[in-house]
């Protein structure tokens, strides 16, 4: 048996496939522990998982944190520099104390402290990706939170591609100074960019999304296993109210922003249950805890609002699903089989929006474009009979055969054998 610390950081998104994976290496007889933000304390204690908390804290129902961080130009900007550079000591403290007699410690993207951890203390280490951004490969070449046309960069190919790249690497170096300080501190030698190489374990990455969103690439890290998207469905039930619904008719449209957008959405929900009219199709709201983010008064016949069901659940008993692309709700949609109406709005998600896009289950509508009368034209494409729904459906079986969570263990037990044969 194996004491296995599993990092993450971030919204529920984050959380999940962290869940999924402990649940699977404790089914395997292995001791997890999840190490993440204080508020989710409860959730992975519920799962019957230690829990060991780490800084900084998060707030998903925290509004204005959360409008702060979807900025689509700044976003990525403020969560790095501002929001976890700066903790990057209470940080590595608290993940050190989590990780002491640890076999194994699992990083996630944003959890800047853990490689630092792992290599300071000579413990192995096997790093994740949940988005193929993460990559940033000058052969497939993301679609960058500055806006939709960076999906035209790859076509100039991977030298200029490269050349973004490194463009980007120097301008977000700063920002992560802070890293930089504590790693000389603690006596590493430069481990690289805590984004780009320096995330990246030499033992394994486990790639955690669906396999048909990326191929592997010439610069990809080295042992990449592309394991697929860990499912964790919890045991949040369909709100019966929900299930007497979608009963009592046709399938509805599906709207959600997931579970960190939710909390600024603008005009989303009120311009959806608008587009579920004109397009004459019934609708679900997905709209989270705060009622001023539906329209005033009653909401028009056909369309219902829960502040949350579970996707897994509710996503295949949908015509179409319209969401913001973050890789939860994604992976989700695409093991489903709907056609998708996608709204992306920052960091993954742009990228995510696109490769979905390319293999041809889902549009793509940018969040300033999000209006009921062109809403309703795109969703009454995507109900109508036609290739884009064939795709999606067998897209969907692909995506549902793989397991995510077995791969994901069958890979960390690898490194904890090579491990124990190492003198």
């Amino acid at each position: 048996m194996a004491r296995v610390v599993v990092a993450t950081w971030g919204s529920y998104g984050d959380l999940f496939p962290a869940l999924g994976l402990a649940l699977e290496m404790k089914r395997r007889g292995h001791a997890p522990l999840v190490a993440t933000c204080e508020f989710y304390r409860e959730r992975v204690r519920a799962e019957g998982l230690d829990f060991h908390p780490v800084p900084p804290d998060v707030d998903p129902n925290d509004k204005a944190f959360v409008a702060n961080l979807m900025d689509a130009r700044r976003g990525s900007e403020r969560l790095l520099r501002d929001i976890l550079a700066p903790e990057i000591r209470a940080s590595h403290a608290a993940l050190d104390e989590a990780a002491r007699g640890a076999d194994l410690l699992v990083s996630h993207p944003a959890t800047l402290a853990a490689p630092l951890v792992a290599r300071h203390r000579g413990i192995p280490w096997v790093s994740t990706v949940l988005a193929p951004l993460s990559f940033f490969s000058r052969h497939d070449f993301p679609v960058l939170p500055l806006g939709y046309w960076t999906r035209h960069l790859n076509a100039l190919g991977p030298v200029v591609c490269g050349g973004v790249r490194g463009i980007a690497k120097a301008r977000t170096r700063p920002w992560l100074r802070s890293v930089d300080r504590l790693a000389a501190e603690l006596g590493l030698p430069d481990g690289g960019h805590p984004l780009f190489e320096g995330q990246f374990s030499p033992a394994a990455t486990l790639a955690l999304f669906p396999t048909p969103l990326a191929e592997p690439q010439p610069d990809w890290p080295p042992n990449v296993v592309r394991a697929g998207f860990v499912s964790y469905n919890g045991p949040d039930p369909m709100p019966p109210a929900l299930e007497a619904f979608l009963e009592s008719g046709p399938a509805p449209v599906t709207f959600t922003l997931g579970t960190s957008a939710v909390g600024a959405p603008g005009e989303f929900f009120r311009e959806a249950a608008a587009a579920c009219v004109e397009a004459g199709c019934r609708g679900v709201l997905l709209a989270g805890t705060d009622r001023a983010n539906l329209p005033a008064g009653p909401l028009p016949q056909g369309v219902m609002s829960v502040e949350y069901a579970p996707h897994a659940l509710l996503f295949p008993r949908s015509a179409v699903v319209v969401h913001q692309a973050g890789m939860g709700t994604t992976s989700q949609a695409l093991r489903s089989g709907r056609p998708q109406l996608i709204v992306p709005h920052a960091h993954d998600q742009p990228d995510n929006a696109y490769r979905v896009n390319r293999l041809g289950v889902a549009r793509v509508c940018q969040p300033g474009r999000f209006r009921s009368p062109g809403v309703a034209a795109q969703l009454r494409q995507l109900l109508s009979p036609g290739p884009h729904r064939d795709r999606a459906e067998a897209l969907g079986r692909t995506v549902r055969l793989e397991d995510g969570a077995a791969a994901a263990g069958d890979a960390l037990e690898l490194v904890l054998r090579h491990q124990k044969e190492e003198p």
